[in-house]
């Protein structure tokens, strides 16, 4: 019976590892050092320099459901601890053979206590230093028809790891190693968490990472957000931490995806490592036998401030590019140097805009963060000068994020600005998009377009968003009326928002080989200081890069 209730907690070497790592965690150890052989089939063995157990709560460490973590049915409801429920040594040691060697602070020396398939031996004194080692030897021995189910060495061992990298970026504080048949995989020292993330996960993806620190309403959300730049094509550099513990929860992971609607699009997978701590009542992790997922007592507050809070932090600081040194507020404070950036609006009002642009900052006014344009580079890019260096950008995609924003913005607060067209767009269509154009006027309108069925088979657009209209206004039609008739207008006004929208900036972003002004493009660099996320365009791509003095003394070798 006991070998069967061991299939909840024991499912391979990693389940055994998982638990090991938590009662070290739980003994306060500084520094823990885990060796496997044979992907830990053969041997698993952990050793920290924990409380330890004393000689006479060995045999207890191996009893099922007896525990030191809980004592009170009020502690059970406000689990502070990895491991509460006394379950795990006594099922592993049911299925495999076990030895634990401990002392504590108070003994004269240490002891050792082996079990082979549930069988105890008797305790013999062992010469070592505070703390517990456990070995875990010849998992399912004893039970061959499970063992027959493990996978191969190579995979075994990539579970076990994948289960040392969750525990290790849980407590950067604490130092761990990790061995291998005998050659060293990991050698970890107490870190701050950029350093832990950075040696687990890559330096890639923390260099484009930024910090989260948000407290509110009992919550408080740290750890690392992945800037669009860090994104992956899978989703394995993403780890929840809910007071310490690792948790796959649906709650938080709809939450993140939200927080990244505006900024990925597609397939791509953000990165990130985050902490959630909040009062132990307010969540239950006693949930499922792993304890790998969580119930929060109020999901909806859970979900609304983990969302807002990695929203907050990415929408000023995407405005940093993977290689950024500038220091790039959300606003400018300086004098308004330009009222917008749209490239179809009336002569009048445009000469007016570029007679404002020219206005020249005091002397003592300090150079906007991206600085001043010098030219383009073969129509695609801008060369800025700022006070670091030299900025580059992407002026196509840098114009589609602020075109989106303001898209946005528009849809959000009900005044996206239309214009009527000097020519109306005559489109030729199929009876379908007729059809979808006549049902859904209202949704059209509150994107700013204006179309009516105009004889067999045609549409005519006498209006589109004023930001969009120097465009092509019948392919974003088409675009629109396609969305609208896969997914439904009002999936298009919600979940679908962001895609649409980056189709219809892309259709009025200003073009490559389009050639600018300065003035012009000083406006762009401007708009991007001003626009939140403009750090990346609406598919995820950087829109600018700095390069600095130093990067550039170094290309040349200077100062060598």
């Amino acid at each position: 019976m006991s070998q069967i209730a061991a299939g909840e907690v024991v499912e391979r070497p990693a389940s055994v590892l998982k638990e090991l790592l938590e009662n070290s965690l739980d003994a306060g150890a500084t520094s823990i050092a885990v060796t496997l052989d044979e992907g830990g089939v053969r041997r698993v063995q952990v050793e920290d320099d924990g409380a330890g157990i004393s000689r006479e709560d060995l045999p207890l460490a191996l009893a099922r459901h007896a525990t030191s973590k809980i004592s009170s049915l009020p502690e059970l409801e406000a689990v502070s601890t990895m491991g509460f429920r006394g379950e795990a040594l006594a099922s592993i040691a049911s299925v495999a053979r076990l030895s634990i060697s401990s002392r504590s602070r108070e003994a004269a020396h240490g002891s050792t206590l082996r079990c082979e398939g549930g069988e105890l031996s008797d305790i013999e004194p062992a010469a070592r230093t505070q703390g517990t080692t456990v070995t875990v030897a010849d998992l399912y021995f004893n039970t061959p028809a499970r063992r027959k189910f493990l996978k191969s060495e190579a995979t075994e061992f990539g579970h076990c790891d994948e289960m040392f990298r969750r525990i290790a970026l849980a407590r950067p504080g604490i130092a761990f190693s990790l061995r291998h048949n005998t050659r060293a995989a990991r050698q970890l020292r107490a870190h701050l968490l950029a350093e832990r993330a950075a040696a687990l996960l890559g330096r890639d993806i923390t260099q484009a990472s930024v910090p989260i620190e948000v407290g509110a309403g009992g919550m408080t959300l740290t750890g690392l957000a992945g800037t669009p730049q860090a994104a992956q094509a899978r989703a394995d550099a993403q780890y929840f931490f809910v007071n310490g513990r690792y948790v796959r929860d649906r709650v938080l992971a709809h939450a993140v995806r939200e927080a990244y609607s505006q900024l990925l699009h597609g397939e791509r997978q953000p990165a990130y490592v985050l902490f959630l701590q909040l009062d132990p009542r307010a969540v239950d992790v006693n949930v499922h036998p792993a304890k790998i997922e969580v119930r929060f007592r109020d999901s909806r507050a859970v979900h609304q401030f983990v969302r807002h809070a990695v929203e907050r932090a990415l929408a000023p600081s995407a405005a940093h590019a993977p290689i950024a040194y500038a220091s790039f507020p959300v606003s400018h404070k300086g004098p308004a140097i330009q009222a917008s950036f749209a490239l179809a609006q009336p002569a009048a009002a445009y000469q007016a805009f570029m007679a404002s642009a020219a206005v020249p900052l005091p002397a003592s006014e300090q150079a906007p963060p991206l600085g001043f344009a010098l030219g383009q580079l073969h129509g695609i890019y801008i060369l800025a000068q700022n006070e670091t260096g030299l900025v580059l950008v992407d002026m196509h995609a840098a114009h589609e994020r602020i075109l989106m924003e303001r898209l946005k913005k528009g849809i959000d607060d009900g005044t996206v600005a239309r214009q009527r067209l000097l020519v109306p767009a005559v489109l030729s269509v199929d009876a379908l998009d007729a059809a979808t154009a006549e049902e859904n006027q209202e949704t059209l309108e509150r994107l700013g377009l204006e179309m009516a069925v105009s004889g067999p088979n045609e549409l005519t657009v006498r209006a589109a968003p004023a930001l969009l209209a120097s465009g092509d206004i019948g392919e974003l039609a088409r675009n629109v009326l396609r969305e609208i008739r896969e997914f439904g207008a009002a999936a298009v006004l919600s979940g679908r928002q962001n895609e649409l929208l980056a189709t219809m900036a892309c259709h009025g972003a200003v073009r490559a080989n389009r050639a600018l002004t300065p003035t012009e493009m000083n406006a762009l660099l401007r708009e991007m200081e001003e626009t939140e996320r403009s750090g990346s365009c609406n598919h995820g791509r950087p829109t600018w890069y700095q390069l600095t003095m130093a990067d550039l003394d170094k290309l040349f070798l200077r100062g060598r």
